[in-house]
Parts: C-alpha cells; structure tokens; sequence
C-alpha cells in the first residue's frame, strides 16, 4: 500500500474506485489503512488528495486508534455497518437492564446504574443488537441475492458461531453469525453471496471461487477486510 509520511506519521491508505461519486471521501477506521474513494485517480493524484487531508487524517488516526478501555463511557465508540460510532450513556432508573439503540448517528446506551459501564457488561447487550438487526435486514439481503444468483438456500438462521462469520450445511441451510452487522452492507452481502455459492460447492476450491466471482468479480477485495477483521474466517 502507498505510504505519505505527515511529519512523524505515516499514513498508509489503499485506494476504493466508485465512478458513482463525484467526489473523493476519505474514511478513517481503527486499526486500518486509510480508505480513499471516489473516481478513478491515478497514485499520484492520490497522493495529492491523502496531502491535503493529511492533518485531519492525523486527528482522526489519534482519535480512532486510542487504547482500548475495558468500560464504556460518552464519548466512547462501537461499531456497526462497517463504521465506528459516537456512544452516549444515559442514566436511566427506569429501566431493568442495559437497553442499546442506534439513531443512524450515535449508540443511546440507556443504563439503571451510574457511572460507567463495564465492558463485560456492554459486549453481550451489543451483540444482542446485532442479533436483533440482523433479523431485521439479512432476510430481505438474502431473497435478493437468491434471485439475482438464481442460488437457493433451503432456509436461513441467525445463529451465533464460535470461530464463523457464515456456515452453510450440508443440507443448505446458510447460518449467519450476527457480529457479521459489524461490517458494511457490501462486506455483508460478500458473505451472503460466499454462502450462497456453498449451496452448489461445498469447499474452497478452484469452481468454488469462480463461482463466486461470477456473480461479485470484485469479491476479493471484500474477502480481504473479512480476514483483516480477524477473529474468525468464513
């Protein structure tokens, strides 16, 4: 990946064409290169537009890479739809338990206790979060690529998965792991569309992946932010 060098910080980006925008959008995630996108540039011109954002870019690579806490408080992130978002706690005696809501802006984490909250406490409200949108929204992502790949899954469950993003049994039933909410729509649809392929070809080999690419040609671009998210594999 290219590499600009802003005083003592390097800033390493890699770059995402979409012919869609007029624009160029530049995305700052923890843990991640620079994400530069917009219409088709050549490196040097990339280069020209990491430069001019480059003391923005430096904030934010210092805001999103801040050593993890184990607890939450305002101010602190999470991560939904392939983005990390503004967390607001509120106290709150009305409630029985840590309720979690998301305004397109910001998580509302409603809580009966004051002060901050333990991470323990917070990850398993967050992935009953991404269980709950994740059966809201992957039904009608799953109808639609079963159309548009003529594919068919026998059914679909929302299931949490030790070491998997996704699983498709033997008898075709694809298994979606809800933490998989924590990626964008075309990473999702990528997983989707991976298990889908399952439904004729069970392994990873050489019919599988041209499979695959038949019906996402970039796929390999969306497989690469699955294995940089590490944790588990599809």
């Amino acid at each position: 990946m290219p590499v600009f060098n802003y005083g003592t910080t390097q800033i390493e980006w890699w770059f995402k064409k979409d012919n869609k925008l007029k624009n160029h959008y530049i995305t700052v995630e923890r843990n991640k290169a620079v994400l530069l996108r917009g219409p088709d540039v050549d490196e040097q011109q990339q280069h020209e537009l990491i430069k001019q954002r480059a003391r923005w870019i430096k904030q934010k690579l210092a805001e999103v890479n801040q050593p993890i806490k184990d607890e939450i408080v305002t101010g602190s992130r999470a991560v939904y739809r392939g983005r990390s978002y503004y967390c607001e706690v509120i106290y709150d005696e009305s409630v029985k338990r840590l309720e979690i809501t998301f305004n397109h802006s910001k998580f509302s984490i409603r809580t009966p206790k004051k002060g901050s909250i333990p991470l323990s406490e917070f990850k398993p409200e967050l992935e009953r979060f991404y269980a709950q949108k994740a059966s809201q929204k992957l039904a009608a992502r799953i109808n639609y690529w079963q159309k548009e790949t003529g594919l068919e899954a026998l059914t679909f469950n929302i299931k949490k998965l030790k070491s998997r993003w996704g699983n498709c049994t033997e008898n075709n039933v694809i298994e979606l792991n809800p933490k998989i909410m924590e990626f964008s729509g075309k990473v999702i649809d990528y997983i989707i569309i991976h298990e889908l392929c399952h439904t004729v070809e069970k392994k990873h080999n050489k019919e599988f992946w041209n499979l695959v690419s038949s019906h996402l040609p970039d796929w390999k671009k969306y497989h690469e932010e699955v294995e940089q998210a590490g944790k588990m594999e599809l």
